[in-house]
């Protein structure tokens, strides 16, 4: 018997984390996300794995975005010893994310146990080091788009663009029960496809069974010709005003989507006299990733723009300002005005745009745009949501700045084209929804019916379906 059990990202967008039986292959996991929005101490005390980590076969990991990738060191650090599987873009990347991630954990935890010390309580004990870290990487298997692999007797992976980021995957796990082939298809986290960057996410038509993001599944982003022009005009008032423009943004996709809109923008002479800094040492290494893969995206979109030796982190955008170092950092809370700042992270719970937040937040002439989903919890969505007042650093600061959101840049397909996507599969599949919060799911769901007769199911945490 084959089954999934759901143990994260259900009726919610993070935490991505869905485990497959199959008699035939053992214990599969898809994703081991961690849950955006928490603080290491939560983390650490509070999120136990719900299963025995030793008894995992494999994981199969569709991207590496933390919400997807993010507790992959905590699963080694608990036994597990198997197989990970991804793509090759993918395996390029995740050492960039799970360090970077390291980092914040290890300082968090140390600022917790200074304050626990202060208190005469004990410390916390790190749920994981430098070494789970590069326990992870020793485990990876790359595969390429389209490479059937074996991974067990009448068992095989193959992955699929899903055109969300650089690497991003759709899942098609093939398993042989008593005699007979049973195909899972989990997309992933499926790309917006109207924009400059990605391919469009691949349409399979077999499956038994697809658990399905959801994410916008209840509303639908803008045309890419609408935001962009929404862009500029946003950004042509600020320069007026004065002021600077911070962008929070994830260091994998959107900062890499936006340096290719703001280039558009100057190429187009729209852009005025705004001095960009990427402000994120991570977001520079992965953009250098991305320039390395650029010839195998979206050939309308980049090869118009990025001609001969240009590249994303050379010769495109003119006034383009790499800060790498924390000094580079602090020397742009120098810059009164014409500062356009995008740094992590993309839903400010944590890194530079913090910062930034706390010097320009209160300052009426500033800005700052949203221009990707912000889960709840996050100081990102108290922001979308209208707070007055956000606590920084220990400190009460009264927010003065112009909040825009600009959901067209969004790396997520908006209903239509989720919709869509689940139409082309022939074999009338049990279709799950996960990853999104419960409006956009049902309102998915809804539309999923009404269109094509698809009725799909919306689990909760700890259900357990068979496929």
């Amino acid at each position: 018997m084959a089954t999934v059990t759901f143990y994260g990202a259900v009726q919610e967008v993070t935490g991505s984390c869905h485990l497959v039986h199959s008699d035939a292959l053992g214990e599969v996991l898809l994703d081991c996300g961690m849950h955006q929005g928490m603080r290491a101490k939560h983390f650490i005390s509070r999120e136990q794995f719900a299963f025995n980590p030793c008894s995992i076969d494999m994981v199969i990991l569709s991207h590496v975005h933390l919400d997807h990738c993010g507790r992959l060191p905590s699963l080694l650090h608990e036994g597990f010893a198997g197989p990970i599987y991804c793509t090759e873009a993918t395996a390029q990347l995740l050492p960039i994310m799970l360090f970077d991630a390291l980092s914040l954990y290890e300082n968090d935890l140390r600022r917790e146990n200074r304050k626990r010390a202060r208190k005469g309580l004990p410390d916390i004990e790190a749920h994981y080091s430098k070494e789970d870290v590069l326990n992870v990487l020793d485990c990876l298997k790359p595969l390429a788009y389209k490479q059937r692999v074996a991974i067990g007797e009448g068992a095989y992976v193959c992955f699929h663009d899903a055109g969300h980021i650089l690497g991003s995957a759709i899942t098609e796990l093939t398993v042989t029960e008593n005699g007979k082939q049973k195909k899972l298809v989990f997309s992933g986290d499926l790309g917006n496809t109207d924009t400059l960057l990605m391919n469009d996410p691949v349409c399979l038509e077999e499956a038994d069974m697809v658990l399905m993001e959801g994410t916008y599944g209840d509303r639908e982003h803008k045309s890419l010709g609408d935001t962009q022009t929404q862009l500029k005009d946003i950004l042509h008032e600020a320069f007026v005003r004065g002021g600077n423009v911070m962008i929070p943004a994830f260091a994998v996709g959107r900062t890499q989507e936006l340096l290719l809109y703001l280039g558009k923008l100057q190429q187009a002479g729209d852009l005025d006299n705004w001095q960009v800094f990427l402000d994120s040492p991570m977001a520079i290494e992965v953009t250098s990733v991305y320039d390395q893969w650029l010839p195998t995206l979206d050939c309308e979109g980049v090869k118009k723009l990025c001609t001969g030796e240009q590249t994303l982190l050379k010769n495109f955008l003119s006034t383009l300002h790499l800060m790498v170092d924390a000094e580079d950092s602090m020397a742009i809370n120098k810059i009164s005005s014409g500062a356009l700042i995008i740094a992590g992270s993309g839903m400010c719970t944590g890194g530079r745009i913090t910062h930034h937040f706390k010097h320009r937040i209160w300052d009426s002439r500033n800005t700052i745009i949203f221009v990707g989903y912000q889960a709840n919890g996050t100081l990102g969505r108290i922001l979308v949501d209208g707070a007055q007042h956000v606590k920084l650093f220990g400190d009460d600061i009264i927010v003065k700045a112009n909040i825009e959101t600009l959901n067209g840049f969004s790396a997520h397909a908006g209903q239509a084209a989720l919709v869509d996507w689940a139409s082309h599969f022939k074999t009338d599949p049990k279709v799950v929804l996960v990853h999104g919060e419960p409006d956009a799911l049902m309102g998915l769901a809804d539309k999923l019916e009404q269109l094509h007769g698809i009725k799909a199911e919306i689990p909760i945490l700890g259900d357990t379906l068979e496929f």
